[in-house]
């Protein structure tokens, strides 16, 4: 990234963080160059991109000003903490196909999508890579590079691990199609039909749905819109109930973005560990965060083999390859076999062509660039909503990923939301598919992970004014 891109970035998480705040001047050109030691031309060109991109404004003799921001919404409310919760039969896949089957025609506007733009990744540089992979693969690959999965891709992981400060052996991933067959695999390693399962309250539909079709029961702990799940409920949960796993998102968490401190999870981890029930790590955002440092996992703190994280490529670099991985600790062993009796591998093609990317460098600039992107289309998007929903809209800004948990005024239903808006071409993902009791009726979920435009900004007016009549 260059020097001005850098500059505009960290200006750009300023305004997102609300430390600049609507209307607030920025630093001159003289006093900016100073402070950061760059020339003026760098400065004025990092000005000029965050003009570009509409989040800052000149005016004639004055500077540059803020034109926006994520401090004038108010926050979204604490979540009601129940003493008591309760394991529950999961029947919410209706639901969430009738949502997911509206966002996949191209003219609707993705609002609802749970994918970012496949514009934002180097995909001309992986069909190349992919293309001279292929040429020069080895017949004996098609039969050799099933599971655990490509040595080379697993290699590849697992210093990506190290380089995290964390110590995950290429012996112990297995390559999957997807994060989503990670997860699936390891809930069905560590459970059977009857059980029971702790995940957040709202939590990713698709746990919902695993469980749903697992024959387990769910039980929702409290989710904080900032740092995550209420580890109070959790503890008694754990006692109360005799789960059999956790499925959690530690990073990011989808909907609400929530991202717990290394001391939550230091604690989650050890909570696991005293009742001896393993976390399904949930870890797909992870390299989509807006800070300095990669947050840690919880599987950073994990010393009984308890934790077994997932991620994927899809998120990040390759929407579409379906590369996946788990690396669930004292599980491996049985999660590899239940991958050799499910699908059995994953595609060589796809795994060789990422083995090959992340060797060759570029990944890490690729991921900047990213989340640099991500930045500036979450403060676009926060602002556009802050203009265009109604008095009563409340959400907090993550500091990573590409969705934005919106609560909506008292009395608008997020399903009658999304069939009205689904009728306007713009679709959206309600409340109630994030819950096992289908809470949330009025919270939705609005994914930012597509360029700005002026159709961007037109769904949100709609969005805004359909609201207005429904309230």
């Amino acid at each position: 990234m260059k020097r001005y891109e850098q500059l505009a970035e960290d200006i750009a998480r300023s305004i997102q963080q609300g430390t600049l705040g609507r209307g607030e001047r920025l630093p001159s050109i003289r006093l900016a160059s100073a402070a950061r030691k760059v020339s003026p031309s760098t400065v004025f060109q990092a000005y000029y991109l965050l003009e570009a991109r509409g989040l800052i404004s000149a005016r004639e003799r004055s500077g540059y000003f803020v034109s926006g921001g994520a401090a004038a919404l108010p926050p979204l409310p604490e979540p009601s903490l129940s003493a008591e919760v309760e394991a529950t039969e999961v029947d919410v896949s209706h639901l969430v196909f009738e949502v997911l089957e509206s966002t996949r025609a191209r003219k609707v506007v993705p609002l609802g999508s749970a994918f970012p733009s496949p514009l934002l990744f180097p995909m001309a540089r992986l069909a190349k890579t992919m293309s001279t992979c292929v040429q020069n693969m080895s017949p004996w690959l098609s039969v050799e590079d099933i599971s655990p999965g490509d040595e080379n891709l697993r290699r590849q992981i697992a210093l990506r691990y190290l380089i995290d400060g964390l110590h995950v052996p290429a012996e112990e991933i297995v390559i999957t199609n997807g994060a989503l067959e990670a997860l699936n695999l390891c809930l069905q390693s560590v459970t059977k039909p009857g059980d029971a399962v702790l995940v957040s309250s709202p939590t990713f539909y698709a746990a919902l749905q695993s469980i749903e079709r697992l024959g387990l029961r769910a039980i929702e702990i409290p989710n904080h819109p900032r740092d995550g799940i209420d580890l109070n409920a959790l503890a008694r949960a754990l006692e109360r109930h005799n789960p059999r796993a956790c499925w959690l998102m530690t990073n990011f968490q989808n909907p609400m973005g929530s991202l717990m401190s290394d001391d939550k999870k230091k604690e989650l981890v050890a909570l696991i560990t005293r009742f001896n029930v393993p976390l399904i790590e949930d870890d797909v955002y992870g390299e989509l965060y807006f800070g300095d440092q990669r947050p840690r996992p919880a599987k950073a703190f994990d010393t009984a083999g308890l934790v077994m994280h997932c991620a994927s490529f899809s998120k990040c670099l390759a929407p579409g390859y379906r590369v996946g991985w788990a690396a669930p600790g004292r599980y491996a062993k049985t999660v590899e076999r239940l991958k050799l009796t499910s699908t059995l591998a994953t595609s060589v093609p796809a795994q060789i062509t990422l083995a090959s990317y992340l060797k060759k460098g570029g990944y890490d600039k690729h991921l900047r660039n990213l989340r640099h992107n991500l930045l500036l289309q979450q403060i676009q998007f926060v602002e556009a909503i802050e203009h265009h929903f109604p008095e009563g809209t409340c959400l907090t800004p993550p500091s990573g990923g590409y969705f934005l948990w919106v609560k909506l005024p008292d009395g608008v239903n997020a399903l009658t939301l999304h069939r009205a808006a689904l009728n306007a071409g713009i679709s959206i993902a309600p409340g109630p598919m994030f819950s096992a009791h289908q809470d949330f009726a009025n919270y939705i979920r609005l994914n930012y992970g597509h360029l700005w435009s002026a159709e961007m900004e037109g769904a949100i007016a709609t969005l805004g004014k359909i609201i207005r009549q429904l309230g």
